[in-house]
């Protein structure tokens, strides 16, 4: 008997009726991924635990009845029935019924790195620096393989294709992909030749967007001395990484244009701003005649001697003026100056020394003695007079704090 050989159609439909008969409407719990609210109003997405993953679809008139909008990260309960997709050869649920089974693992993860770096301050305006009107260099924290790259580097150079590109290339997801973008953000800081920097990646699921969400490199954006801008996915998308940097973009393509203006644009500017300047240039030469012919037919040129000879006069006179009030000033801080000296000698402490009084000293350290409470007999003290000083060890000490003579 010859062997029925199947076409692709017939084998994917008899597992479509073997599936679709054999299993119920079933209820699934997991993580949302990959959301799409298609312009059809149809609703495509991914559930996901640890190690799986189905495909699901929700029609529009269903998801009209929804009580909540659904994103990625969130976990939920889907009820439906399990189908298979023809033209993809892939099995789907088809669900009937969906309702929040609380917030996702990630999302959770998300809401509280935010709240934690809120409250230290690492989203705060004053924190951020303004970019550089005309950089030189621009470094560039990204995939060397995405489009995200090829998308800045030629907006960048179509633009401004003066401006010097430094890339640091980097993985953007997966294990260990957040600790290279915050070592790459530190080893442009350390580099110190760059004006600006973009830190980003093209679009992706919440999952594939994850290494923007961690604290090292939100921490080493905060840290960064280097103006930087974060561009991670699509306009749409939001990353703790937008929430720190100085400036976020939508996408890695408006960051490009964001970080250098194009040259015909500034180049139209300086020619706008020289007209200017050369008008206002001539309108000052112009003035300047107009105030200057007005100054010969004025009484001063008529009468120049008579005018600087009245003015030598009246020079004369301050001069005097000032002469006076200086040596009257003069004479009354010399005065001053003199009873303030004769105040300090009398109190300074070779006067005081002079009158017969001492100065005792606790040695090694020669530290004052204000009361004998700090020495010991056997002490060595320094006894300091006018003309002299005298060591001399402790025989004696008397405690007695008044003492009548």
């Amino acid at each position: 008997m010859e062997e029925r050989v199947y076409t692709i159609t017939e084998l994917t439909r008899e597992i479509k009726g073997l599936l679709e008969a054999n299993l119920p409407a079933i209820w699934v719990q997991g993580e949302i991924s990959n959301y799409l609210l298609h312009s059809s109003g149809h609703r495509y997405f991914t559930l996901k635990d640890d190690n799986a993953q189905i495909k699901c679809t929700l029609w529009r008139f269903r998801g009209e009845r929804l009580q909540f909008e659904p994103t990625d990260g969130i976990s939920v309960m889907a009820w439906g029935n399990v189908t298979v997709y023809e033209r993809g050869g892939q099995y789907q649920l088809d669900v009937v019924e969906l309702v929040p089974a609380g917030l996702g693992r990630l999302e959770i993860a998300f809401q509280r790195l935010k709240e934690k770096l809120f409250g230290e301050g690492l989203f705060d305006e004053e924190h951020k620096k303004s970019l550089p009107q005309f950089p030189e260099s621009i470094g560039v924290v990204t995939s060397p393989t995405g489009a995200a790259v090829r998308d800045i580097i030629r907006i960048v150079l179509s633009r401004f294709p003066g401006a010097k590109l430094i890339v640091s290339p980097v993985r953007v997801q997966g294990e260990g992909a957040a600790e290279e973008i915050a070592l790459a953000i530190r080893e442009f800081n350390r580099y110190k030749k760059i004006d600006v920097m973009i830190v980003g990646r093209g679009g992706g699921s919440l999952e594939d967007l994850w290494a923007f969400n961690e604290e090292v490199v939100a921490r080493a954006i905060y840290d960064s001395e280097i103006p930087v801008i974060s561009a991670v996915g699509h306009e749409i998308d939001f990353t703790i990484s937008d929430l720190v940097a100085d400036l976020r973009a939508p996408t890695p393509s408006a960051a490009a244009q964001m970080v250098v203006g194009e040259r015909d644009v500034l180049l139209e500017q300086i020619r706008t701003s020289a007209v200017r300047l050369n008008s206002s240039l001539v309108s000052l030469i112009e003035t300047s005649q107009q105030r200057l012919k007005s100054a010969e037919e004025s009484y001063g040129f008529r009468r120049p001697f008579d005018i600087i000879a009245q003015r030598f006069q009246k020079t004369d006179e301050l001069t005097r003026q000032l002469e006076n009030r200086a040596k009257n000033h003069l004479e009354i801080k010399s005065k001053a100056v003199s009873l303030l000296k004769e105040k300090v000698n009398a109190l300074s402490p070779s006067s005081v020394l002079k009158r017969g009084y001492s100065i005792a000293r606790k040695l090694p350290e020669l530290k004052l003695i204000k009361d004998v409470g700090i020495l010991k007999e056997r002490d060595r003290i320094e006894v300091k007079v006018f003309k002299g000083r005298v060591e001399s060890k402790v025989e004696l000490i008397d405690r007695e704090k008044d003492q009548k003579r």
